[in-house]
């Protein structure tokens, strides 16, 4: 159908050159789309040329004249018989096809060239660091990222005092749960600014406000120094700089855990940072966390300084600093890390009109601060340490009490030696406030690890902490590679009676077997054994079960013991 099409617009061609004898001169043009020819110029028409039509003499002889010529045509004789007059002008509409053809050809390619380059401003990649979309100017950026943490808990020795009256029982729960599941935005824009945004559906029992975690915008003066506004983590403690896809153990150290992670160690504020290979520090004045009371409170934290009622009182604040680096370094895989941490923070108590305190008796709502730990499991985290509320009592009874603010500092160290590291921390809490002279809380860890298939704990510059781990062979099922493995033994201690404050000790033991079949992959399991447990004097009924009382003397033993299985898969991106 095609080339009868093309063949019938040629003839019509011919004949209107042949009905169009007056005329001296004729000019045609293809519509590079349809093929039809025209005798007048329009959209999407391109020139074929001009054409002339001469008139036929008798003799032979005569002088030659042009036959349907274009300036680009030899003459032809007239002597020429009538298919050889046609053949010229026939094969001038054929290379005529072929140059719309073409010319259609190029536009066509002229058009995918322009989308080719639209298409080309952004490309996506995919890496251990999760999906990426970048534009070619390097201009903006964009991240997904997340992780799930599924755990499971079974406690083979769980001794603690019988409840009483209408009391829950101490001992704690086996069983299963989503530790963390978190989903995130983070890029850049104009380059030197950046931005982070992420949620965790798993904090604060489904509340709006205490899922956000990260949500700041940073700028990036130099390589080494920048500057962020919004929701981030407090630069203090090397174990709470490490992500917690990144820890050695499934959970952090009970002092960490009591002094930096319950308090809520995301904030809203503003902060600086300057980090190169060898040093790195990070300051910071933030506020509370975001989300309402409830939220904000912190998202395990029953009694925190939060304060947002009616003008009772300002919002609490923090002045809050890290410093750390490392003295000696032959590489990556080889250095001695140290560091130092520091902030003060202003605590808020609400009160009455009346001097009374709003939510006494109650878990919370009225401000102050608690501090509790817990003994390292990752589903039943029922405090077994807690020194209640430091603020209680009327502001007209003479003997109440009431933190005002707080002051911590901690120092840290961290050895790696290729497959071999240990690291360590101590972390203090000093109470300020009315009832109290010079009261603290401490507490230290320390533990030793090994890559039994030689790989090394990695550094992250920024953050002055642990990375993630790439395995030398990733697992294949074909037994090419079996990725990386890494043993772990670990002691922690805490100590949270001091002076008036009553909040129990313990220390405890930790074992751990870690598998990294991939970089985004981890599979933890840890045994847990609490050593011992003292909580004799708490104010609270519930870790007052663990401290080894009468109901516990009856059943043969001193104090409560806990030793628990833990097990943990993260996948991340």
């Amino acid at each position: 159908m095609k080339k009868l099409f093309r063949l019938t617009l040629a003839t019509t061609a011919l004949i209107n050159l042949g009905l169009l004898s007056s005329a001296y001169a004729l000019d045609l043009y293809v519509d590079t789309k349809t093929k039809q020819i025209f005798a007048e110029p329009g959209p999407g028409r391109v020139h074929m040329g001009t054409f002339e039509k001469s008139e036929k003499k008798a003799a032979k002889a005569e002088a030659p004249q042009k036959v349907l010529t274009t300036p680009a045509q030899a003459p032809v004789q007239e002597s020429q018989t009538a298919e050889a007059e046609h053949k010229p002008a026939g094969d001038r509409l054929v290379r005529l096809r072929e140059k719309a053809d073409k010319e259609q050809l190029k536009n066509q390619v002229s058009v995918l060239e322009e989308r080719v380059k639209e298409v080309e401003k952004i490309h996506g990649t995919f890496d251990d660091r999760g999906l990426h979309w970048a534009t070619k100017d390097g201009n903006f950026s964009v991240s997904l990222n997340g992780r799930i943490q599924p755990a499971a808990q079974y406690n083979f020795i769980n001794q603690a005092d019988p409840a009483t009256g209408t009391n829950t029982p101490n001992e704690l729960d086996s069983g299963a749960n989503i530790r963390r599941a978190r989903l995130g935005v983070e890029g850049t824009f104009f380059k030197i600014w950046d931005y982070k945004f992420e949620y965790d559906f798993s904090r604060g029992n489904g509340t709006v406000g205490s899922g956000i975690t990260d949500a700041f915008v940073r700028l990036n003066h130099t390589n080494a120094l920048s500057y962020k506004i919004g929701s981030f983590k407090e630069p203090f403690s090397l174990e709470e700089a490490a992500s917690n896809r990144f820890l050695t153990f499934i959970e952090r150290h009970m002092s960490v855990n009591s002094f930096v992670d319950n308090p809520n160690t995301y904030k809203t504020g503003i902060g600086l940072n300057y980090a190169v290979p060898r040093f790195q520090t990070g300051l910071a004045f933030q506020t509370e966390p975001i989300g309402a009371w409830s939220a904000a409170a912190t998202s395990v934290n029953a009694n925190g300084n939060q304060n947002r009622n009616n003008g009772s009182g300002d919002t609490g604040w923090q002045g809050i600093g890290r410093i750390s680096g490392r003295p000696w370094m032959e590489d990556d895989t080889k250095f001695l890390h140290v560091g130092v941490s520091a902030g003060h923070t202003a605590v808020n108590t609400q009160y009455r009109a009346d001097g009374t305190m709003v939510g006494e008796g109650s878990n919370g709502g009225g401000g102050g601060m608690s501090f509790f730990a817990f003994p390292g499991t990752n589903v039943d985290r029922t405090n077994i340490l807690n020194t209640g509320n430091l603020s209680n009592g009327a502001l007209t009874d003479p003997n109440h009490r009431r933190i005002t603010s707080y002051d911590r500092f901690g120092a840290e160290g961290w050895f790696v030696y290729g497959p071999f590291s240990a690291q360590t921390e101590f972390l203090r809490t000093n109470i300020n406030g009315t009832g109290y002279n010079g009261e603290h809380l401490t507490g230290y860890y320390g533990f030793i690890s090994y890559f039994l298939t030689g790989e090394s704990k990695a550094y992250h510059v920024r953050n002055g902490a642990a990375n993630r781990i790439k395995p030398k062979k990733p697992f294949q099922w074909n037994g090419t590679g079996w990725g990386a493995w890494e043993v772990a033994f670990g002691y922690d201690f805490i100590d949270m009676n001091s002076g008036v404050i009553k909040g129990g000790q313990a220390d405890m033991v930790r074992m751990g077997l870690n598998w990294y079949p991939h970089s985004n992959v981890k599979f933890q399991t840890n045994i847990v054994h609490m050593l011992n447990i003292d909580t004799a004097q708490t104010p609270t009924t519930n870790t007052n079960g663990y401290s080894g009382g009468a109901g516990a003397r009856t059943h043969g033993w001193d104090n409560g013991s806990i030793s628990a299985f833990l097990t943990q898969l993260t996948v991340d991106f």
